[in-house]
């Protein structure tokens, strides 16, 4: 990772624009079709970890995604992670970074082995090189969206509840500088097309 002059980048209007806007995070909801994941869960495999894998396998062929305002600064990433939130064995909540992998036997391994380890360990296991991206599931709960507050942490997050008959309802935080709309709603198109396709990956 490194910084880059943001005037050189794609981004530097909404650098610009964005950069010192007190509430620089959109949100985008949009309903996916997780049916077709169904069937490798059956066959032993989390649906968490296949739902993560789609979401990274998504945001890796977005360049936006790997451009990040830190402060005042636009951070240029060469690899993508996942962030999930575990309940440990102690019943508190701690972060896991998941480095990302397109062959998705490489990514469940290294899922299943670090979130076991923040589950025995009830602490925090963190990436710090690369761009992660935070998701949240709520999966015990029918909720039809979530947006967070703006807490500093720039990273874009992706929220989800309760699965209804395979669809799922997801909340997709960004910040205006990394990306704009475009970019954001192409992605979640993406990670239905990464869905409809992850049988075959």
């Amino acid at each position: 990772m490194r910084e880059v002059d943001w005037q050189k980048t794609g981004r530097a209007s909404s650098y610009a624009a964005f950069i010192n806007a007190p509430m620089p995070m959109v949100t985008l909801f949009k309903t996916l079709d997780i049916k077709p994941l169904f069937k490798l869960k059956e066959e032993g495999h989390k649906l968490n970890m296949l739902f993560t894998y789609c979401i990274g396998k998504a945001a890796s062929t977005i360049p936006e995604f790997y451009l990040l305002p830190v402060e005042k600064k636009l951070i240029l990433y060469d690899q993508l992670g996942i962030s999930v939130i575990i309940k440990n064995r102690q019943g508190t909540l701690s972060n896991c970074d998941i480095p990302f992998s397109d062959q998705l036997d490489t990514y469940e391994q290294a899922y299943l082995e670090r979130t076991r380890q923040v589950y025995e360990s009830c602490q925090d296991l963190e990436l710090t090189d690369h761009m992660m991206i935070g998701t949240s599931s709520l999966i015990h709960y029918d909720i039809d969206g979530l947006v967070n507050m703006y807490c500093g942490l720039n990273n874009p997050m992706l929220f989800w509840g309760k699965q209804q008959e395979g669809k799922l309802k997801v909340s997709f935080q960004f910040h205006h500088v990394q990306m704009d709309g475009l970019e954001a709603c192409a992605f979640l198109e993406r990670i239905q097309k990464e869905v409809n396709q992850c049988p075959e990956s």
